[in-house]
């Protein structure tokens, strides 16, 4: 034995051994753990890149050309445009006025993402010329004028006369190759505004023919905490997603409009579900908390419109 050491030559290999596979572990450990580290890091989902309109109500005190510069400086892909009866676009006007505003949307490289319109039947002849004159200048959706109950007859056979005048609009609207949407509106007696009955309406439509546009601040405001059932119901026929707000005066009990982000409306949630569903149609802006037939207020309704959008670019984000 050694003198110089205490250690058996047995007892000696073993603690060589051991040390040696101890220093080789020590060197694989660094990049074990952070490999492990790599796993658990959460990776936040990809912002939405949906193309962004913004409804052009309180814009209509300027110029088509004026209208249309600014909306591209803003950022924004184009206008939920009004052709209809106060709207920027009279619907007695349409064959003269639209292919101005078209072309003064094409000037600045931004589209009418969507047309607004008072049109619900193709009965009406200046409902057919509207559809005609928006379809032949590329116009490719348009948001319907909900449907409206009469307290005083049975609700279900409302219904049914809803589906019937719906299914000729598809038709006459499918050979154009425009799509009608259908808002759902808060309010006592809007047809809609539970959601529930315009599942009933769209439920055996083809879905490239017809669609809706989701409004999450009536959605809340109506289903409260069913919303997201609403949501998953409808889902497929999303063809335009809505974003405004609103809060509750408790003294009047109803809602009133507020800036985006401010109320009511739980946009974290609504905007992780539209990411889970892969939602990738546009999106419309819309001011209502500002008076927008009053020109006085020009300059407030575009200072609103450009801090809410900053609000739901944020939102996208996530």
């Amino acid at each position: 034995m050694n003198p110089k050491s205490s250690l058996a030559p047995s007892t000696r290999r073993r603690f060589l051994k051991t040390s040696l596979f101890a220093a080789a572990s020590s060197q694989l450990l660094p990049p074990l753990f952070a490999a492990e580290s790599k796993k658990k890091t959460i990776q936040k989902p990809d912002p939405m890149n949906n193309p962004v309109c913004v409804f052009n109500k309180p814009l209509q005190h300027l110029s088509y050309d004026e209208q249309a510069k600014l909306v591209a400086e803003m950022g924004f892909a184009g206008i939920e445009g009004t052709v209809r009866k106060g709207g920027h676009v009279e619907a007695e006007n349409v064959e003269q006025d639209l292919p101005r505003q078209i072309e003064a949307l094409k000037k600045h490289d931004v589209e009418m993402t969507l047309m607004t319109s008072d049109i619900n039947n193709i009965d009406e002849p200046i409902n057919r010329k509207v559809l005609d004159t928006a379809a032949k200048l590329g116009v490719k959706r348009f948001r319907m004028r909900p449907y409206k109950y009469d307290y005083a007859l049975p609700i279900p056979e409302q219904i049914k006369n809803f589906r019937h005048t719906y299914q000729e609009l598809i038709k006459f609207c499918a050979d154009l190759d425009i799509r009608p949407l259908y808002q759902n509106h808060a309010g006592a007696k809007y047809y809609g505004a539970s959601i529930w009955d315009l599942y009933l309406l769209m439920k055996d439509e083809p879905k490239d023919q017809v669609g809706m546009c989701f409004d999450i601040r009536h959605a809340t405001c109506e289903g409260g905490l069913s919303w997201p059932t609403e949501f998953h119901l409808m889902k497929p026929w999303f063809g335009m997603i809505y974003c405004k707000d609103f809060d509750w005066d408790k003294k009047k009990k109803k809602p009133f409009n507020v800036p985006l982000g401010t109320g009511m409306v739980n946009y974290p949630q609504f905007f992780s579900m539209l990411k889970k569903i892969n939602y990738s149609d546009p999106i419309s802006l819309h001011i209502e908390y500002i008076d927008h037939r009053d020109p006085k207020l020009q300059q407030q309704s575009i200072a609103a419109i450009r801090q809410d959008y900053k609000t739901l670019q944020t939102l996208m984000k996530g």
